[in-house]
């Protein structure tokens, strides 16, 4: 702590610092000359390809991927083409771009995904130089071809090409180039001779009197993280910032050094008002600002400049630095002599911890300027930004120590910090690798880049600890992690489907179907089906199985599902993929499916439901579907020729009664030339409907015969004449047809029909044929009181005498007295 400003270098108004990061675990026997090196951003893998040139067949480049601390991670040597660039996409993935234009793409452990071309006509003119970069749009590839034209591809997962406008003057390779991304926008800033120019999609521009009054982004705060060179000793540093003021210079200075640098990166921190660059020759790295003041430091290797969000990342063959601005709030703690709150709420803290009085004069000093809780927020704030342990434990202290003398503090920053510092110290180890800043910590999901790197157990602890909600955090680690590990074929199918069953278990968000279609994309079906098996959706099981060309299973689980729905999806995908004969065979095997599809194909295929009960030999189902279609059927030969293919097919199926009533309106009702000829239309109804439509034209005779040769219940026939010889008024036949014999249905009926159709004078006829029980009805149906009072006190019931009761009227006084009378008669007895 005493010493922590001794690696502080004033530039202007501000400090530098820098801090080392790691000392490197690779064994590098030649350093980093004559290799291509690519470090991925925000603490990411650093990728090495030696000797990219080499083209001899005997001895092929070696290209070796390590962590940010130099830990190995893969290794495997080169067998493509020269590689001209290497890059890292924001997931991770190192792009290598070859000289024809080949862009191949690997995941962080070596292992190929894929490639894609940057256009046929690199082909023939080369690859001069490249660039991988980032954008709104995702992860970018640029390049400048033997023909001095530069093509772009602003998103490598949606690829599409532009091939920029030639630049005047230029031939071959410029002396130097970079890509600008601005408000979803892509150009490109190229340096031809002493001009520079923007190129974009329609045109080029040159900068010099002219960007300004260009594309509107004058009007566009904008920061442009670029630096342009020129050859010679003197190197003009232009940056981008604020309102795009690229013309204007903003530093000039001799570097003294006649050769140009190979590498010039931005080195700010977000807000930092004094932006400054980073020049690296061989032996030598010079920090140069907007003032007239430079930064040296001498290096005794060749080294690597990445460029951070709030720094830059030194990468040399022994140890790793990060050199950043000191944050403000560093500086007002640790400068000397600062009486900053927070520089004396940490003396005060120190004080304390060594039992002395000084502790009491620093507080009272914090407390008379009443800026207490700035001094703990100071300390919170650049605990945040340091990177030893040791100095963030002391500042935290320091700010644990002056909240106790705040009774209205909110402790939700404190906390936070400390949960971010914990996690922040646990990926900086070694064997994790990821020198995160504080300030890089919330530009990156933290979970998913552990995840790539297949700190599975780390990442799952960093989810509880910062309570990241499952579906984002843990799930999401352990669905990863399942999808790597059906990739590990030194394992048995039966012992990775436990393995996963035994650590995924029923984790919200993971689903056992995404883990099975890895399987089955790994070559692993018999892996994939296991773990379809512990997939609790149907709905997600029948797809990859139908994909799988596993057709009897999907088959199987949609059943089991009960979801008629993915039965009959499965059933339609069977149908067009499976010749007629196997399909039917398939469905026989499964009842429920085959009845389902009897269903649909009644209503949509009927003639595919006749092929399928021919295929059953199911001759009674064919039967049934004869009659059904003889409905359809409008005209009269057709009818009964389906009708008698229904006969046919009873006959095989042994079914006598179906055959016999089937073949009776074939035979006995409809002879040719009978009525029903004539009367067509009656064709269509049931026996029922259609002895009533014979009876309604007078036909009581086919009536009749339809009754007989159906054998139609009597009652039901009696009801059915009743009703049709009243409706009609032929009274003298409704009189002939009661006395043709014992009415099934009894008299009352008649009772009732004839007073249904207004004709009392017929209902009293069929009165005295009622039955002693329903006589009382009967008088009451035809409004003779007198009658039914009789028949009530002959029988001696006293509810049919309370219901003759309920009918009288006041003028019915004597005939009421009469029931009264009879009603305690009978109460006595």
């Amino acid at each position: 702590m005493a010493f922590i400003t001794a690696n502080w270098n004033p530039l202007g108004d501000t400090f530098y610092r820098s801090a080392e990061l790691y000392e490197m675990f690779w064994s590098l026997r030649d350093g980093l000359g004559d290799s291509l090196v690519a470090a991925a951003p925000y603490g990411g893998p650093i990728a090495l390809l030696r000797e990219p040139l080499r083209r001899s067949p005997s001895t092929r480049p070696q290209l070796e991927i390590y962590s940010a601390s130099g830990a190995s991670i893969a290794s495997f040597p080169w067998k493509s083409g020269p590689v001209v660039h290497l890059g890292w996409s924001v997931n991770d993935e190192l792009l290598c771009v070859q000289e024809d234009g080949t862009v191949l793409i690997y995941d962080l452990f070596g292992s190929f995904k894929r490639h894609f071309s940057m256009g046929q006509e690199v082909v023939q003119s080369q690859v001069l130089e490249a660039k991988v970069f980032h954008s709104p749009y995702g992860t970018g590839v640029a390049i400048v071809t033997g023909s001095s034209r530069f093509t772009l591809a602003t998103n490598i997962e949606d690829l599409k090409l532009r091939r920029l406008p030639e630049v005047p003057g230029l031939q071959g390779q410029p002396s130097c180039w970079a890509v600008l991304t601005q408000d979803r926008q892509t150009k490109v800033l190229v340096s031809s001779g002493p001009e520079l120019y923007v190129l974009d999609n329609t045109s080029c521009t040159a900068v010099v009197g002219s960007l300004s009054q260009s594309s509107g982004w004058q009007h566009r705060p904008h920061v442009c993280e670029q630096a342009a060179l020129s050859g010679g000793g003197a190197t003009p540093v232009w940056g981008l910032t604020g309102f795009c003021c690229l013309q204007e210079r903003l530093s000039e200075m001799d570097t003294k050094q006649a050769a140009t640098p190979k590498q010039m990166v931005w080195c700010r921190r977000p807000r930092s008002q004094q932006p400054s660059v980073v020049l690296m020759w061989d032996r030598l790295l010079l920090v140069v600002g907007s003032c007239n003041d430079t930064i040296q430091f001498p290096l005794e290797d060749q080294s690597v400049l990445v460029g951070e969000l709030d720094g830059v990342r030194i990468i040399g063959s022994i140890s790793q630095e990060l050199l950043q601005e000191v944050p403000l709030v560093c500086q007002d703690i640790f400068k000397i002599a600062s009486m900053a709150p927070g520089a004396l709420l940490l003396e005060a803290h120190r004080e304390y911890e060594k039992s002395s009085q000084k502790a009491d004069e620093y507080l009272r000093e914090i407390k008379e300027q009443n800026v207490l809780g700035d001094a703990v927020r100071q300390c919170v704030e650049a605990a945040a930004h340091e990177y030893d342990p040791d100095t963030q434990k002391a500042l935290m202290r320091a700010a644990s120590f002056g909240k106790c003398f705040l009774t209205e503090f909110s402790p939700d920053q404190f906390v936070t910090t400390c949960r971010e510092l914990r996690v922040l110290n646990a990926v900086r180890e070694s064997s994790v690798g990821m020198p995160l800043t504080h300030t890089q910590y919330p530009c990156l999901l933290l979970s998913l880049r552990l995840v790539y790197r297949q700190f599975y157990p780390l990442a799952i602890e960093v989810c509880r600890y910062l309570k990241i909600p499952d579906y984002q955090g843990v799930s999401r680690v352990l669905k990863h992690w399942a999808s790597c590990k059906v990739q590990q074929k030194d394992l048995t199918d039966e012992a990775i489907a436990r393995a996963v069953c035994a650590k995924v278990g029923d984790s919200p968000g993971v689903s056992y179907s995404d883990v099975a279609a890895k399987a089955y994309e790994c070559g692993r079906p018999e892996l994939a089906i296991k773990l379809l098996d512990f997939e609790a959706r149907s709905g997600e099981q029948v797809p990859l199985l139908l994909k799988m060309k596993r057709s009897q299973l999907a088959l199987s689980k949609a059943v089991e599902s009960g979801d008629t729905d993915l039965v009959y999806t499965v059933v339609t995908y069977l149908k067009n993929e499976m010749n007629r004969g196997d399909f039917f065979m398939t469905l026989r095997n499964q009842p429920v499916a085959l009845s389902l599809y009897r269903q649909f194909c009644k209503l949509q295929e009927p003639q595919t439901l006749k092929d399928l009960f021919n295929q059953d030999d199911d001759h009674q189902e064919l039967g049934n579907f004869y009659v059904t279609s003889s409905y359809r059927d409008k005209r009269l030969e057709g009818r009964l020729a389906q009708l008698q293919s229904a006969v046919d097919e009873y006959n095989k199926a042994k079914n006598d009664f179906a055959a016999k009533v089937t073949v009776s309106p074939v035979h006995q009702v409809c002879p040719p030339g009978s009525w029903m000829t004539r009367r067509g239309r009656v064709m269509s109804l049931p026996v029922q409907a259609t002895m009533e439509a014979l009876m309604s034209l007078g036909l009581h005779k086919q009536a009749e015969q339809l009754y007989r040769d159906f054998r139609v219940p009597d009652k039901r026939y009696w009801w059915l004449k009743l009703t049709s010889l009243a409706e009609k008024e032929q009274w003298e036949e409704l009189e002939k047809f009661s006395k043709s014999k014992k009415s099934p249905i009894g008299y009352l009926a008649f009772v009732e029909v004839c007073m249904k159709n207004n004709n009392r004078h017929e209902a009293k006829k069929y009165v005295s044929k009622v039955t002693p029980e329903q006589k009382v009805k009967a008088h009451l149906a035809v409004g003779d009181l007198e009658g039914a009072a009789d028949a009530a006190i002959e029988r001696r019931n006293e509810s049919e005498m309370g219901a003759v009761l309920s009918r009288c009227s006041a003028s019915d006084r004597l005939l009421m007295d009469k029931l009264n009378r009879a009603r305690v008669a009978t109460a006595k007895k």
